[in-house]
C-alpha cells in the first residue's frame, strides 16, 4: 500500500518535463509524496513545484512553453490541457503560491488569448504568448535591486498605440512579416501594419492622444510614430490605410505641428489641419474622404486638390476626376472622439520603488494583461508593472533592477548550469 503513494496518478495528465535542475527541488501531485526535481522528471496537471534557497529548474511544457522556477518560489500547475488536434480546448491555468519564474510560452498562450493564465493572491496575469518574467516580491527583491550597481533603465512604452476596443479578429504584421493576433490592450510598433477581419472593429488610442477606428477587412500600416510628450511639435505621425476603412481623430502632434502629421491611401494624401475624418479606400473604386472636424487638405500625387472642411467631403475615383460629396458617407466603427480612452493609465508611469512589495511583471516581447479586483492593466515589449497588496496597479519610471539585472538564467538559455554560477559570481551580466 505504501507503494501506491508514489504512484502515477492515473487521471493526472503529463505536462512536460524537466529539462534541467540545481539545488533542491520537488515536484507533488496530490495525494502523493514528493519527487525530486530532476532531469527527465515527468510532470504532471496539479503538480506543485517548490525550490529552496539556491535551487532552481527550467521546465518545458508539452505545447513548448518554457519556464524557468526561481529560488524560493512554489508554483502549482493547477490546470493543463493541450491537444494539437483540438487547438480549441487547450487551457493552461498556473498558480503562482511566492517566488517567481521566467517564461517563454508556447501554442496554448498563442492559439487563444484567455487559454493561458497564472494566478496569484493580487492579481491575475493573462497570457497573449508573450516572453516574461514574474515576481510575487517581499523585502527580497529590494534586497537584490540594491546589490546591482549598474543605472536602471527607462521603463518607457516603445509602443506607438494599444487596441482600446475590438469587436472580431485583429492582426499585425511587423516588418519582418511576422504575423501576431492582437486583442484588447495589445500593443501596436512603428512599422506594423493592422488588418481587421470580416465583421471586425477595433479603436487604436495612440501616445499623442490621436484615436483611430479601423473597419471590417482594412489594412493600415503605423509608417512612422515619434513623440516626446515633453515635445510634441517635433513628434511625426505617418500612418497608411492601404484597404478598408478608418475614421481619425487627430491627437498632440496634430495641434503642436501639421506638418508633421501625414494620412495616405495608394491614390491619395492627406493633410490635416486638427481634424476628424473618415477616410475608405477600395482596391477597385478609389478613395473617399469626409470631414467632420477642423479641416484636412487632399493632395493626389504632386498635386493639391481640395482643401475639406467640417461637412464637406470628396471622392477621388481610380479614373476621372474627383466629385464632391454633400452628404456623409456611411462607414464603419464609432466616431472616435466618442471613444472614451485613459491614456495615463495605458502610457504613463509612476514613482514606484524597488522596495515595494506585490506583483511584479517584466516583458522581454508579447502581452500580459494584468488584472486585479480594482484595476487592469496592459503590458508590452519591454514594459514592467506590477499590482500592490492593496490591488493597485503601477507602472514604475525604471525597470526594477531585481528584473532588469536578474541572475537566474532564462529558460532557453543553452547553458544555464553556467549561467547559473557566473551571475553568482558577479561575472558578466544576466538580464534578457
Amino acid at each position: 500500500m505504501q507503494l501506491l503513494l508514489f504512484a502515477p496518478s492515473l487521471h493526472a495528465q503529463s505536462a512536460g518535463q524537466v529539462e534541467f535542475s540545481r539545488g533542491v527541488g520537488f515536484a507533488q501531485t496530490p495525494g502523493q509524496g514528493p519527487r525530486t526535481l530532476g532531469k527527465g522528471l515527468e510532470l504532471r496537471e496539479g503538480d506543485r513545484l517548490t525550490t529552496s534557497d539556491g535551487g532552481s529548474a527550467v521546465i518545458k511544457l508539452q505545447d513548448g512553453t518554457r519556464m524557468t522556477v526561481r529560488p524560493n518560489s512554489e508554483l502549482v500547475l493547477q490546470e493543463y490541457r493541450f491537444k494539437e488536434s483540438a487547438p480549441q480546448d487547450n487551457s493552461f491555468l498556473m498558480q503562482l503560491v511566492r517566488g517567481g519564474f521566467r517564461a517563454v510560452t508556447g501554442t496554448i498562450a498563442k492559439s487563444s488569448p484567455n487559454a493561458a493564465k497564472v494566478q496569484t493572491n493580487t492579481a491575475t496575469i493573462g497570457i497573449r504568448g508573450t516572453d516574461f518574467d514574474a515576481r510575487i516580491c517581499t523585502r527580497d527583491c529590494a534586497a537584490e535591486a540594491s546589490r546591482v550597481t549598474e543605472s536602471a533603465r527607462p521603463n518607457a512604452v516603445a509602443a506607438s498605440a494599444k487596441i482600446v476596443e475590438v469587436t472580431g479578429e485583429v492582426n499585425a504584421v511587423d516588418p519582418a512579416g511576422q504575423r501576431r493576433r492582437v486583442v484588447a490592450g495589445g500593443s501596436i510598433y512603428p512599422g506594423d501594419t493592422v488588418e481587421t477581419s470580416p465583421n471586425t472593429q477595433a479603436v487604436m488610442a495612440f501616445r499623442d492622444e490621436s484615436k483611430i477606428t479601423l473597419g471590417s477587412q482594412t489594412r493600415f500600416r503605423v509608417d512612422n510614430f515619434v513623440f516626446d510628450q515633453k515635445n510634441a511639435g517635433e513628434g511625426r505621425f505617418l500612418v497608411s490605410l492601404l484597404r478598408g476603412s478608418a475614421r481619425a481623430l487627430t491627437g498632440l502632434i496634430g495641434k503642436a505641428n501639421t506638418r508633421n502629421v501625414g494620412f495616405s491611401t495608394p491614390t491619395a494624401t492627406i493633410g490635416i489641419r486638427g481634424t476628424g475624418f473618415d477616410v475608405s479606400f477600395d482596391e477597385l473604386r478609389g478613395t473617399q474622404l469626409w470631414t467632420w472636424l477642423g479641416s484636412i487638405e487632399v493632395a493626389q500625387g504632386l498635386t493639391a486638390l481640395q482643401v475639406l472642411q467640417a461637412g464637406q467631403g470628396l471622392f477621388l475615383p481610380l479614373s476621372g476626376p474627383p466629385q464632391l460629396i454633400t452628404n456623409q458617407p456611411s462607414i464603419e466603427g464609432k466616431q472616435p472622439d466618442q471613444v472614451n480612452v485613459d491614456n495615463k493609465q495605458l502610457f504613463s508611469s509612476d514613482n514606484s520603488s524597488d522596495a515595494s512589495e506585490g506583483l511584479f511583471v517584466f516583458v522581454r516581447d508579447g502581452h500580459i494583461e494584468l488584472v486585479s479586483a480594482k484595476e487592469i492593466m496592459h503590458l508590452g515589449k519591454n514594459e514592467a508593472g506590477s499590482v500592490g497588496n492593496d490591488g493597485t496597479t503601477s507602472r514604475p519610471v525604471n525597470i526594477p533592477k531585481f528584473l532588469d539585472f536578474d541572475t537566474v538564467p532564462l529558460p532557453d538559455s543553452k547553458n544555464p548550469l553556467l549561467v547559473s554560477i557566473l551571475g553568482e559570481s558577479g561575472i558578466g551580466k544576466v538580464c534578457k
